[in-house]
């Protein structure tokens, strides 16, 4: 018993010391309607299928049931690459202003994404995550003035992520925007 209490003291002290992480910041409320629509993808820490993501656009639309449409397209390694797009669902978690999603790319696993931060016009954005394994900045425009680009990397950076894992997504435009069709017909 006296070397399970020896052992065990350092572990406490241990883990005193350590404290925890703090809660992602996020908006009081969100305005779904306002925030719909497409954004682009400025810079991020990718999940697997796009860490070579080029012209990402991530598009939401309201569903009839309440839920979120959502559309993420990018072309894969290169700006000619052929057109990638995934459709996860999404569900709005009651309670949480709309700024909390469960998002659903392969059933029946769901994960947690947040709107950490949305400006007051709604024209940039940070989509973030409690695990800060993922993170998306995205903006109304393929581009971001360098001091706003700067002041926005510095918010991530203060939410808890490893900065040195964040990177820009490759954006280049015009491209031919009559190739996208985030939504099929009857979404």
């Amino acid at each position: 018993m006296r070397r399970l209490v020896l052992l065990a003291l350092p572990i406490s002290l241990l883990l005193a010391c350590v404290s925890p992480r703090k809660a992602l910041p996020v908006p009081a409320s969100v305005d779904l309607e306002r925030f719909m629509g497409d954004w682009y993808v400025i810079g991020f820490i990718p999940l697997f299928p796009e860490r070579n993501a080029h012209n990402g656009i991530e598009s939401y639309a309201l569903r009839e049931d309440g839920g979120v449409a959502v559309a993420y397209q990018f072309r894969d390694g290169s700006f000619s690459s052929p057109l990638k797009t995934y459709r996860p669902t999404a569900e709005v978690v009651p309670g949480t202003g709309n700024a909390q999603w469960k998002m659903q790319f392969i059933w029946p696993f769901e994960a947690d994404y947040r709107i950490a931060y949305v400006s007051e016009d709604y024209r940039e954005t940070i989509i973030a995550r409690a695990a800060r394994d993922y993170v998306w900045l995205m903006a109304r425009s393929p581009s971001l003035p360098e001091a706003r680009l700067q002041a926005l990397r510095k918010r991530i950076a203060e939410m808890g992520y490893d900065m040195a894992k964040f990177r820009m997504q490759p954006q280049q435009w015009p491209e031919d925007e009559s190739r996208r069709a985030p939504f099929p017909q009857g979404d």
